[in-house]
């Protein structure tokens, strides 16, 4: 065990959405602190679409992120329609669920086979893959390749979607559409299933209780419910200020956030452990043995849990897209005036929060941007201040690829980017 002084620094983290770095100090022994900082979310969005009238924010904030922009998408158009009363038809909102399955098994994809997988193969990344191994690079770009073929059935195209409007959509996909990507979604849906199997059987974990928060409803569908934490609180989607307090981390670029006072963790992990039995029969039946593992406290459960979230999307989305044909309503042509909405959706990282409020002729006067990963940076840190003593035995390098292991399965999203790993020892 390493007794003396000395201190981790990882600049920046490897194979994950964005930039940071995490700051290790041991002294005697002991871990002194452990700081996670995100270090390019500063973009000011939040008062960048101050100003600016709010039919031309759903396109603007989606470009906060183009991993998530789906997500910013569709949260802001939910704000806008609180704000404005305008009730979307049931056609509309089965869209907007196929849009968020598009998302997240495209999303998913990418951190699970190119990120996530080299940890359990205990590789660097995907270019060490071996010829074997290479199979599962193959399965990620057709898994990812059905999940962006959705997005773009739905939106228009699978980043910044065009055709997602306030109340409605600017064009519907037509039934041999649909039958196209369904056929994609059947073809992806075994390579999933083995994608499930392999992050079921890995062999690492690392458990710490902590608070778990998602929005819940009765379908999956990662857009409706009430928010709910596993504490037993449930709150209304417009209450979820009340319960959020603002953490000022001064060495990030983001502000973190407590539930009423408390480490929280959103995500699939977080979904999961509340939400399991909402998932489609079918999904359920096939990973029955996988879902005995939820509720979980294991934060590496979060990255099956997303395994299993993208089996359900392909089940939903080709029950859906086989069932209904689609046709094209009335655009709504809502007015502006002074008033505020909230929007709240599950991103593929946690949950996402929008508050926008509106002058008299319609431009936003405030908004509240609230991501997933500023939610889960705090309890990262508790995580880590927790899984060092233990593994302070082990080399400096194994230390860092734990700590490293563990950031990743949270799967964060700092921004759109990842690197490759450097390290230096002071």
């Amino acid at each position: 065990m390493h007794q003396g002084d000395f201190d981790i620094i990882i600049d920046p983290i490897s194979k994950i959405e964005g930039h940071a770095e995490v700051d290790v100090r041991v002294r005697k022994g002991e871990v002194e602190y452990v700081k996670l900082k995100i270090n390019e979310n500063k973009r000011f969005y939040s008062v960048a679409v101050r100003g600016k009238h709010f039919n031309s924010i759903p396109q603007l904030v989606s470009r906060i992120c183009g991993t998530c922009s789906i997500a910013h998408l569709n949260c802001s158009i939910e704000a806008f329609e609180k704000a404005l009363n305008v009730q979307p038809s049931e056609q509309t909102l089965l869209l907007r669920k196929l849009s968020m399955y598009g998302l997240n098994l495209r999303d998913h994809a990418m951190h699970l086979y190119l990120f996530c997988l080299p940890d359990i193969f205990g590789k660097d990344s995907v270019l060490d893959f071996n010829e074997k191994e290479h199979e599962w690079v193959m399965d990620a770009f057709e898994v990812k390749a059905a999940g962006n073929a959705l997005s773009t059935l739905i939106l228009g195209r699978a980043v910044h979607g065009m055709f997602a409007l306030i109340g409605g959509y600017a064009k519907v996909p037509t039934k041999e559409q649909q039958k196209e990507v369904v056929e994609k979604l059947k073809s992806a849906r075994p390579k999933v299933l083995k994608l499930i199997e392999i992050f079921y059987q890995r062999d690492f974990s690392f458990k710490r209780k902590t608070n778990h928060v998602a929005l819940i409803s009765k379908d999956y569908s990662f857009l409706e419910g009430e928010i709910q934490s596993t504490e037993g609180i449930c709150i209304p989607e417009a209450h979820y200020w009340e319960h959020l307090w603002r953490v000022i981390i001064p060495y990030s670029q983001s502000v973190g956030y407590q539930f009423e006072g408390k480490n929280y963790m959103v995500g699939a992990l977080s979904r999961m452990n509340m939400n399991k039995a909402a998932l489609m029969p079918e999904t359920r039946r096939d990973c029955a043995e996988y879902l005995s593992e939820f509720p979980s406290d294991d934060i590496y459960n979060n990255n099956l849990a997303q395994a299993i979230e993208m089996l359900h999307c392909i089940d939903h989305s080709i029950e859906i897209l086989e069932t209904l044909e689609f046709s094209q309503e009335p655009k709504v042509l809502p007015e502006g005036r002074e008033t505020k909405g909230v929007g709240v959706l599950e991103a593929p990282r946690g949950t996402l929060y929008y508050m926008m409020e509106l002058d008299g002729s319609g431009m936003i006067s405030y908004a509240d941007i609230i991501t997933p990963s500023q939610q889960n940076q705090i309890n990262m840190e508790a995580d880590f201040r927790t899984m060092i003593p233990p593994i302070l035995d082990k080399s400096k390098e194994e230390i860092t690829f734990e700590l490293e292991k563990l950031i990743r399965a949270y799967d964060p999203c700092f921004s759109c980017a990842s690197h490759f790993l450097k390290v230096n020892w002071l």
